[in-house]
């Protein structure tokens, strides 16, 4: 097993390269907003609109009470096959291409590839990631900021704050079936096992992060699909990156993309490969520097 993971690990994706050239933003050069939302979106023309409505009104709002704080919005279209990419960008219009931006990606490449692709167009001193069915109520973010503040003073300007619905646990065990409480339990010992000890939830898809400390692991990033959260928070780990973990609202929405079985095996698979590739030296870790 260990053979395998080491021979069939991917070379680093090419963003990283890429980000540097042209005179787009990029992750390298300095802040230029005080916030960066990344939505990750794949067929997501129903649920989108209610969490961009949502995000911006919160954020409107913000801005009104202090002019100093400045934003943007950039909704990445991971290869839709519906119009999640026009809904996307009524919303540029509506608010202007300076705090909502859209970017397209010609095919699905999965949520951490959709991610990481925001993430290295941001131009915030924090970066956070929220998910497109807005199952996590947007005002929570001044929760995940305070975490994030908790953590100070930051080593080199690092530090993650994570949503968490651990708390929230007991009450979705009750409303699942065996089978699926089982797959539930079954990976998260072996998130707890092979890559993350501190994080209870390592999947809320609502995290914020410093600028350095987003340069710093998504420049590592590897995985492309859902268990690129626990290699996100596996290389923290590895870099000493501070981490806090902040209960959050959160409620489940239809439609999601995950399918229980399979990706649940998915995921499982990725879980021990990150593991072994980096135990193996198949994959390193590298200190990134901003302009």
């Amino acid at each position: 097993i260990c053979v395998i993971a080491h021979v069939t690990a991917k070379t680093m994706p090419h963003e990283d390269a890429e980000c540097r050239k042209g005179s787009a933003p990029n992750l390298h050069d300095p802040a230029t907003r005080e916030l960066s939302v990344v939505v990750p979106s794949y067929n997501e023309e129903n649920r989108l609109p209610l969490m961009m409505d949502e995000a911006l009104d919160y954020l409107e709002k913000r801005q009104k009470q202090d002019p100093s704080f400045t934003y943007e919005v950039i909704v990445v279209n991971d290869g839709s096959k519906d119009q999640t990419a026009k809904v996307a960008k009524e919303y540029c219009k509506k608010y202007g291409s300076d705090k909502v931006r859209v970017i397209s990606l010609e095919k699905n490449r999965g949520k951490g590839g959709a991610v990481r692709t925001g993430v290295f167009s941001s131009r915030g001193k924090t970066i956070l990631m929220a998910d497109a069915d807005g199952a996590t109520k947007f005002a929570d973010i001044e929760k995940v900021e305070e975490g994030l503040k908790n953590l100070q003073p930051w080593p080199e300007g690092m530090a993650i704050s994570c949503g968490s619905r651990a708390h929230l646990e007991k009450d979705s065990i009750a409303k699942r079936s065996y089978f699926r409480t089982l797959l539930m339990y079954g990976f998260h010992f072996l998130v707890w096992f092979l890559c993350v000890q501190e994080i209870r939830d390592t999947q809320c898809g609502f995290k914020l992060l410093t600028r350095q400390a987003a340069l710093q692991t998504f420049s590592n990033l590897h995985i492309e699909r859902w268990a690129f959260d626990v290699e996100l928070l596996y290389i923290a780990q590895r870099l000493k990156i501070p981490i806090a973990e902040v209960a959050v609202n959160w409620t489940e929405i239809e439609g999601s993309k995950l399918v229980p079985f399979w990706s649940w095996l998915q995921m499982g698979r990725d879980l021990l490969f990150i593991r072994l590739r980096y135990m193996t030296g198949a994959w390193k870790l590298e200190a990134k520097k901003c302009n």
